[in-house]
C-alpha cells in the first residue's frame, strides 16, 4: 500500500476516534473535567497506535505547524487535512446519530449558547459582539499555540522523554480543554469543529455552530503558525548544530 495512503487512513481513523469518543463524552454530559480527560486520553491512545504510521496529527492545525516547520510537504498537508475532515465527519455523524436513535439528548450548558460538543461562543463572550469575536479568536490562538508548541518539543530529536511524548501531548490537550471549554468550547482543531458543526446542523437543525466555525478554523491555524515560528526561532541553534554534525560526518 502507498505510504501516503497509509498515513491518510491512519489520520482518518485517528480523527474519527477523537470525535466519536471525546466529543461523544461531551455531548453525553461528561462535564468540563470528564470531557477534558477524554480528549487527552484519546490522544494518548492514538499516539501509541497510529503515531508510528502518520505521526498522529489528527488535527489540521498540527499538520499546518509541521508544514511551516518543513516537516512535511504541501501534498502531504493537503492529504492529511482531507483525511482528518472525513474522519471527523464520520465520527460526529455516527456518535450524534447513535445518541439520537437511542432517544438521548445532546447536552447544552444551562443558560448559554455554548454547546459543549462543538464550538460556539459562550456567555463569557456575549455571543456575537465585537469583543466576543475577538475574545474567542484570541483564546483559540493561545490554546493552539501552547498545544502545538508542546508537540514540537515533545517530539523533537533531543526531547528529554521521547517515549512519553504521547502522554505529554495528551495531558497538554487535557489542560487546554480545562481552560478553554468554559470560554469557546475549545477547538484547537479545525477538523473536529467542522465535523461537529455539520452534525449540529444535521441533527438539531441549528446553524449556530456552522455560522461561527470560521473562528475555529482560522484561529487554530494562526496559533499553529505562531508555534512553528517560535519553535524554529528558539531552536535555531539546535538545527544549526545538527547541520554542522551532518557536514562533518560527510
Amino acid at each position: 500500500m502507498n505510504s501516503l495512503l497509509k498515513k491518510a487512513i491512519a489520520e482518518c481513523i485517528g480523527t474519527f476516534v477523537l470525535v466519536f469518543f471525546a466529543v461523544g463524552t461531551a455531548v453525553l454530559g461528561g462535564g468540563l473535567v470528564g470531557t477534558a480527560i477524554a480528549f487527552g486520553l484519546v490522544i494518548v491512545a492514538m499516539a501509541y497506535s497510529i503515531g508510528r504510521i502518520s505521526g498522529c496529527h489528527i488535527n489540521p492545525a498540527v499538520s499546518l505547524g509541521m508544514l511551516i516547520a518543513k516537516k512535511m510537504t504541501v501534498k502531504e498537508f493537503l492529504v492529511y487535512c482531507c483525511a482528518q475532515i472525513v474522519g471527523g465527519l464520520l465520527g460526529a455523524i455516527l456518535v450524534f446519530g447513535i445518541i439520537k436513535m437511542a432517544g438521548g439528548a445532546i447536552a447544552e450548558t444551562a443558560g448559554s449558547n455554548l454547546l459543549i460538543g462543538w464550538n460556539t461562543m459562550g456567555d463569557n463572550f456575549h455571543k456575537w459582539t465585537a469583543g466576543g469575536v475577538i475574545g474567542a479568536f484570541l483564546t483559540e490562538i493561545v490554546l493552539t499555540f501552547v498545544f502545538v508548541y508542546v508537540i514540537f518539543n515533545a517530539t523533537a530529536e533531543k526531547a528529554s522523554a521521547p517515549k512519553l511524548a504521547g502522554v505529554i501531548i495528551g495531558l497538554t490537550l487535557t489542560l487546554v480543554h480545562l481552560v478553554g471549554i468554559g470560554l469557546t468550547g475549545t477547538s484547537v482543531n479545525p477538523a473536529r469543529s467542522i465535523a461537529t458543526a455539520f452534525a449540529d446542523l444535521i441533527y438539531t437543525g441549528k446553524a449556530t455552530a456552522l455560522s461561527q466555525v470560521w473562528i475555529f478554523i482560522l484561529a487554530p491555524f494562526v496559533g499553529a503558525i505562531l508555534a512553528a515560528v517560535v519553535y524554529k526561532l528558539l531552536h535555531k541553534e539546535d538545527a544549526s548544530a545538527k547541520e554542522e554534525t551532518t557536514t562533518d560526518a560527510e
